[in-house]
């Protein structure tokens, strides 16, 4: 009964013809054509982590980042096609992950700078994770950061950063272009 109240009878609508009928093919055909259109991730993020190790005096750091995203950047600075699952191009790839990121990441230690020393880098699903530590450090009262990786690629680019120092963990967020971040312990 009430299905028939609604019910047109006469009229261009009755027949399926009409604005409204044409309103909705359009509405319909774009959301075909937008679910067909190559996903992009719509985050850009990395995250590092600092990790102080006192038994052999050295800071242990990752950052993991989107292979696609850090791809970008390096293709900037090789001015060539960048493929970081290519084992021929491996030692290329690392050689261009550690002048990026060196230039990138940049740390003081207690008010010293602390130079980065590549370890290596490995993919994992949809990222790179990147190994870098800093040798000679027996104690930590204070890191100061400057992180601005992908910032010159990514206007919407927010870096994660944790640091731990004896067993205590500190976390910061940069959003760009904020890039300083400091931790007391």
């Amino acid at each position: 009964m009430a299905a028939s109240l609604f019910k047109r009878t006469k009229g261009p609508l009755a027949e399926g013809k009409g604005p409204l009928t044409a309103w909705l093919a359009a509405v319909g055909l774009g959301l075909i054509l937008a679910s067909a259109a190559p996903a992009v991730h719509p985050l850009y993020i990395t995250v590092t982590e600092i990790k102080h190790n006192p038994k052999d005096k050295i800071l242990e750091i990752s950052c993991k980042v989107f292979t696609n995203d850090l791809e970008t950047v390096l293709e900037k600075l090789a001015k060539a096609k960048v493929d970081l699952s290519s084992e021929k191009d491996k030692a290329a790839n690392d050689r261009l992950i550690d002048e990026y990121i060196e230039k990138h990441l940049r740390l003081k230690v207690d008010g010293k700078p602390a130079g980065l020393h590549y370890v290596g880098s490995e993919k994992e699903a949809d990222g790179t994770w990147c190994y870098f530590q800093v040798n000679d450090v027996p104690a930590v009262k204070r890191i100061d950061a400057v992180n601005d990786l992908l910032y010159e690629s990514f206007s919407q680019q927010i870096n994660i950063m944790h640091v731990t120092v004896g067993g205590e963990r500190k976390s910061t967020r940069l959003d760009c272009p904020e890039a300083n971040a400091s931790f007391q312990f």
